[in-house]
């Protein structure tokens, strides 16, 4: 057994310096035919949280299994209060008291991720939040931590156009801002293989969900003479070597719908903006189905800057729903730690 216990609440770091835990963790990689070079934008990031990126597809048992051949066949004990859930490295949250006093703001994919960091902030900053999901037990979660009336969860399948309604009645008759998080990826294949499924999932959540939602809060906006619609696109809305086929065209055709509506309502006082993430740890996983699709986009994938946690995204996302955005509109906000200029 190694002198140096390394448990996975170390850090990628910490395992490729470790003699025998970089051995086993290139070895793993090796068997998937991939170098250590994938590996670069999680180097912060312990090993645990790395897995929990996957939202679930690293089995614990894979991971014990490495930890146990980094250590010559037993299991140290993982050090007193490692954390479970990916976290933002180097940089602090800083709420803005009030800043959406008064009012309602309606958030798909509330119940994880960059939704939820986003309906959090607005709710810690004064307010009322319309929690969309498709998962009940997510935002029963998200109600726990924020009892009360400012929180209204409703569950929702967007890619349902009946949906719709439901949302719009639990918002009430004034909707103030739209931040349409909601999004699946895809299982990264190219053109040739893209399944008549995998095609219509991705477009009816990242492209027709939004179109509708958006759709239905604008009459209520343009009455008001005032709103804030925020879409979230994706790196994959700015090149062709992020995603696969399906989900490069859905984030692409979202960045149209943003652009075409901040110029027809440029002049209604209602401002429609984009955020563009990089890496995020969230738990949307990337399926390399395809080993055409692998062998072109894995390169790319060494370029990745390092992950950013949700909250950054949601400083990014209510920045623009704020009037701290004034006189900002049809913009595509990169928040990618730099990849777009790459």
């Amino acid at each position: 057994m190694p002198d140096t216990p390394i448990t996975a609440a170390n850090t990628i770091s910490e395992w490729l310096a470790h003699p025998a835990g970089g051995q086993a963790l290139r070895d793993l990689l090796a068997a998937s035919g991939y170098g250590e070079s994938v590996l670069a934008p999680v180097t912060r990031m312990s090993l645990q949280q790395v897995a929990a990126i996957g939202g679930g597809a690293v089995h614990p048992a894979a991971i014990e299994d490495l930890v146990r051949r980094a250590n010559g066949g037993d299991l140290p004990d993982a050090p007193p209060g490692a954390p479970a859930e990916p976290v933002p490295a180097e940089w602090t949250e800083r709420i803005v008291p009030g800043r959406f006093d008064g009012r309602t703001v309606v958030v798909t994919g509330a119940g994880s991720g960059i939704g939820r960091a986003t309906a959090s902030r607005i709710l810690r900053e004064g307010g009322r939040v319309v929690a969309v999901d498709i998962a009940g037990e997510r935002l029963d979660d998200l109600a726990g931590e924020f009892p009360g009336e400012s929180l209204v969860p409703v569950v929702a399948d967007l890619a349902a156009p009946d949906d719709v309604d439901g949302i719009l009645a639990a918002a009430g008759p004034r909707v103030d801002g739209l931040a349409n998080v909601a999004g699946v990826t895809d299982d990264m294949t190219p053109l040739h293989e893209v399944s008549d499924a995998m095609w219509q999932r991705v477009m009816a959540i990242n492209v027709d969900g939004v179109f509708r939602l958006s759709r239905a809060v604008l009459p209520g906006m343009l009455e008001a003479g005032s709103g804030a619609i925020v879409n979230v696109a994706s790196e994959a809305s700015f090149r062709g070597s992020a995603a696969g086929a399906a989900y490069t065209t859905s984030k692409h055709a979202v960045v149209g719908l943003t652009k075409s509506a901040a110029f027809m309502y440029a002049r209604s006082g209602i401002r429609v903006n984009a955020v563009a993430p990089g890496p995020t740890a969230t738990n949307i996983g990337a399926d390399f189905s395809s080993e055409f699709g692998s062998e072109r986009l894995m390169p790319m994938m060494a370029l990745i800057p390092p992950i950013a946690g949700p909250a950054e995204m949601a400083a990014s996302i209510t920045f623009l729903l704020s009037d701290d955005a004034t006189n900002i509109t049809g913009a595509i906000l990169p928040s990618d730690g730099g990849w777009s200029v790459q």
